[in-house]
């Protein structure tokens, strides 16, 4: 056995194959001054095995994520939203589908833990982001028990696997916040637990009307799962650029609109969606016995409620992302949401 400080933790196989600080006592304890909770306190049982999750292992695996001491509120939230059984920790993990956490922050603690919700928002650069994004799958790996090819069944996987953490660009949004839509104040500080997909990326650099850029998201999205997938298994989360969102606000359209146009303008006939030997799998409609008629519409999106619009990114660039999540029937995962409590 080896006595490298580093490579003793490989072989404890308590690592995401990246190299993890170690967690010694003083890492550990100073860690837990960024919150006032005890060490002892329980915040839930992580899926697939259903490990104990206390404050104190979430603080040891933020300390082997490299995060600093603030930011464990924020891991924190992110590990209860994980363990609520609307989430479908255990189903995301052990399936064979490709998502992954995604951790979406609102607030004030965006600017005080410096998380990036601008250029580059999904990528590289950003301890804060980087971090607490890694901590939620450290403790996914060693309190929850996912590990690849075991419990975690995933064909794929997604790069966000590693990390998936943003914040929302509230200060280049025209609308209110994305967790005001979700009951929560907006002085208060959230995280939205997200079950998806790696980001879509959708241009148009081209529409000044928010219902041509809204059907050109809309149909953009027509691909996403499968294209005869009408209407999707899952919630989407669309992240709408800020020049696309000026766009929408110049026009008067709320995030509501967006999402309920979205709903009820892409649609396709039944008859488009049936299999055949050039398409091969067709829609995944349940019927009884008597299925739609040939040309009754059919919408991509389960309903506006399942479509969730929030604004992140660089100011340049009309860009937006398509995130498809992971089954929204009552079997799969629902978006959660919980507060961040900091001093």
């Amino acid at each position: 056995m080896t006595t490298d400080e580093f490579e003793i933790w490989f072989e404890k196989g308590v690592t995401d194959g990246l190299p993890v600080v170690p967690p010694t006592r003083s890492r550990v304890a100073r860690m837990l001054a960024g919150t006032r909770r005890g060490p002892d306190e329980l915040i839930g049982e992580m899926a697939p095995n259903y490990g104990r999750l206390t404050v104190e292992k979430a603080a040891t695996n933020a300390v082997m994520a490299g995060c600093r001491p603030e930011y464990l509120p924020v891991v924190i939230a992110a590990a209860e939203g994980a363990c609520d059984p609307a989430f479908n920790l255990h189903g995301m993990s052990a399936s064979t589908h490709f998502a992954a956490p995604l951790i979406v922050v609102n607030g004030p603690i965006r600017s005080r833990i410096g998380l990036n919700s601008a250029f580059g928002v999904f990528g590289p650069g950003y301890r804060a982001n980087a971090t607490i994004g890694r901590a939620l799958r450290l403790l996914m790996i060693n309190v929850g028990g996912a590990r690849p090819g075991e419990t975690s069944m995933s064909t794929f996987g997604h790069p966000g696997r590693y990390t998936y953490c943003i914040a929302e660009n509230e200060e280049a949004s025209p609308w209110p916040p994305y967790h005001v839509s979700r009951g929560v104040a907006p002085e208060t500080s959230a995280v939205t637990l997200f079950a998806g997909e790696a980001p879509h990326g959708i241009s148009d650099h081209a529409s000044r009307t928010a219902k041509a850029l809204a059907g050109s998201l809309g149909w953009s999205m027509v691909g996403i799962w499968n294209s005869k997938h009408f209407p999707l298994y899952s919630h989407t989360m669309l992240i709408v650029g800020p020049e696309h969102a000026r766009t929408f606000a110049d026009d008067g359209w709320t995030r509501e609109r967006l999402a309920r146009h979205l709903h009820e303008t892409v649609r396709v006939p039944y008859r488009t969606l049936v299999p055949d030997d050039d398409h091969g799998e067709g829609t995944n409609l349940r019927y009884g016995k008597t299925p739609p008629a040939l040309d009754e519409l059919i919408p991509k999106f389960p309903s506006p409620d399942e479509i969730h619009v929030v604004v992140a990114g660089g100011t340049a660039g009309r860009f937006s992302v398509a995130i498809p999540g992971w089954l929204g029937t009552k079997n799969g995962s629902r978006p959660v949401t919980r507060p961040v409590e900091f001093d």
